[in-house]
C-alpha cells in the first residue's frame, strides 16, 4: 500500500511539489482538496501502490466518489494533449486545482518545463484574468499559451470583454482555450468565434484523466465505442477505479477481448467518420407521462434559441405526469415561446412545465450547475 497525502490547494502552488513527487519520484499519492479546518477528515490513510492521484468528484446528480489514477494514466492524458497542441507552451490556471482539469494544467506546465501562470490569490473573475495580461503577453512572445475553462467561465469572460479591451486581448492571445466539463452551447461557440477566441471543445472526466475527446474526435491513443447505449472509452489514461468502492469500479470498468474500457454515464453515437455526438446523460432521462425525455436535449434547444444561456433543466415531481421538466435560469424567458420551440424540435413531450427565475445559479466549485440543489429547489414549487 502507498501513503496518501491530502494537499490543501487553496493556494494551487502548494500542489506542484507533492504532485511531482507522486508522479515522478515515488512519493505519497496525492489527494488535492480546497482546504479547511478538517482537510484530512474522511480521507483514507493509504491507497493501492499503483495509485498516484486521487480526485474527488462532487457530482451534479449523484453521490460523491473518489477516482484513483496511476502516474502512467495522468501522464498519458497530459502527453495526449501535448501531441495535439504541440510540445511546450505556457498554461494559465483558471480552474480549481482539486479538479482533474486543474491538475492537468499543472502537469502539462511541468512537462513543458515550467509552472502555470496563476490567478491566485485572486479568485476567478474577469478582472483577475485581465490583470495577467502582461504575463500572458510575455509568455506569448516566447511561445504558445493555453488555458482550460468550463463553459460558464468562458461565457462570463466573453460577456465582460465587450467592455474590457484588455480582457479581450488576453482571450485572443491564447493559442487554444480548452472548454469542457459539460456541454458547450453552440451559441457560446459562435460568440467565441466572432470574438476571435480559439476554442477547443473537450470531453472527458476524472476517470479518463481529463479531456480525451476534442471537438468530437478522440485524441491519439483513445478508442471510443458504444456499449449498451453508453459511450465507452479505452486508452492508457483510464483510472484504476474508485477508491474503496469495488462494486462501482466493476460497474464502470470492464475488460473485453484484452481491452479495458470505461463505461461513461453518457449516451451518444459515433458517425461514419468516428466523430462523437453526446445525446445526454443516462441519468438525466426522465419518464414523463410514460415517455422518455432527455433533459440535456431540452437544455441544448433552450441555449440555442433563447437568451437564457445559463439555463438548467431539472425534473420535478408531478401528480399527473410523474415527472416534468422545469427550466431554471437567472434570465426570464417566455414560457409559451419556449414550449412551442421545444415541441417543434423535440416533440410535445419535451415541453417544459414552467420557468423558475433565480437571482443566482447554485454552482459547484468546478463551475458546473449544482443540479441536486436545483432539483431540491424546484421540487417545492407547485405547478402553476
Amino acid at each position: 500500500m502507498r501513503p496518501l497525502s491530502v494537499v490543501d490547494v487553496g493556494d494551487p502552488r502548494s500542489l506542484l511539489e507533492p504532485l511531482t513527487k507522486a508522479l515522478f519520484g515515488g512519493g505519497p499519492a496525492v489527494l488535492p482538496r480546497p482546504g479547511g479546518a478538517r482537510i484530512s477528515h474522511t480521507a483514507p490513510l493509504e491507497v493501492d501502490d499503483q495509485i498516484a492521484l486521487v480526485i474527488e468528484t462532487s457530482g451534479t446528480t449523484g453521490a460523491p466518489k473518489r477516482v484513483g489514477l496511476s502516474a502512467e494514466a495522468v501522464l498519458a492524458g497530459a502527453e495526449m494533449t501535448s501531441r495535439e497542441l504541440g510540445e511546450g507552451g505556457t498554461w494559465l490556471l483558471a480552474l480549481p486545482a482539486h479538479y482533474i482539469a486543474g491538475v492537468q494544467v499543472c502537469v502539462r506546465a511541468h512537462l513543458a518545463g515550467g509552472e502555470p501562470l496563476y490567478l491566485h490569490p485572486e479568485p476567478f473573475t474577469s478582472i483577475a484574468v485581465a490583470s495577467r495580461a502582461d504575463d500572458v503577453a510575455k509568455a506569448r512572445a516566447a511561445g504558445p499559451v493555453f488555458t482550460s475553462l468550463v463553459p460558464a467561465q468562458l461565457q462570463r469572460l466573453l460577456d465582460d470583454s465587450r467592455d474590457m479591451p484588455t480582457l479581450l486581448q488576453v482571450l485572443q492571445s491564447f493559442d487554444a482555450v480548452l472548454v469542457g466539463g459539460q456541454a458547450v452551447p453552440s451559441t457560446l461557440l459562435e460568440q467565441a468565434h466572432q470574438a476571435g477566441v480559439k476554442v477547443r471543445r473537450t470531453y472527458g472526466s476524472s476517470e479518463t484523466a481529463g479531456g480525451c475527446v476534442w471537438d468530437g474526435r478522440p485524441l491519439s491513443g483513445v478508442t471510443l465505442r458504444e456499449h449498451e447505449g453508453r459511450i465507452a472509452i479505452a486508452g492508457a489514461m483510464l483510472a484504476e477505479g474508485y477508491i474503496d468502492n469495488p462494486a462501482k469500479t466493476a460497474e464502470h470498468f470492464i475488460q473485453e477481448s484484452g481491452t479495458r474500457w470505461y463505461l461513461t454515464d453518457d449516451s451518444g453515437s459515433l458517425d461514419s467518420t468516428g466523430t462523437l455526438a453526446i445525446d445526454g446523460r443516462m441519468d438525466d432521462t426522465i419518464i414523463s407521462g410514460g415517455i422518455k425525455v432527455s433533459l440535456a436535449q431540452i437544455e441544448r434547444v433552450i441555449h440555442d434559441t433563447t437568451m437564457a444561456k445559463d439555463a438548467v433543466v431539472v425534473a420535478s415531481p408531478d401528480d399527473t405526469w410523474g415527472q416534468v421538466p422545469v427550466l431554471v435560469s437567472t434570465t426570464a424567458v417566455d414560457r409559451d415561446s419556449v414550449r412551442a420551440e421545444l415541441a417543434k424540435q423535440l416533440g410535445v413531450h419535451a415541453r417544459i412545465d414552467r420557468v423558475m427565475v433565480v437571482d443566482t445559479m447554485p454552482m459547484l466549485a468546478s463551475g458546473k450547475p449544482d443540479r441536486r440543489a436545483l432539483t431540491a429547489l424546484v421540487a417545492g414549487v407547485r405547478h402553476g
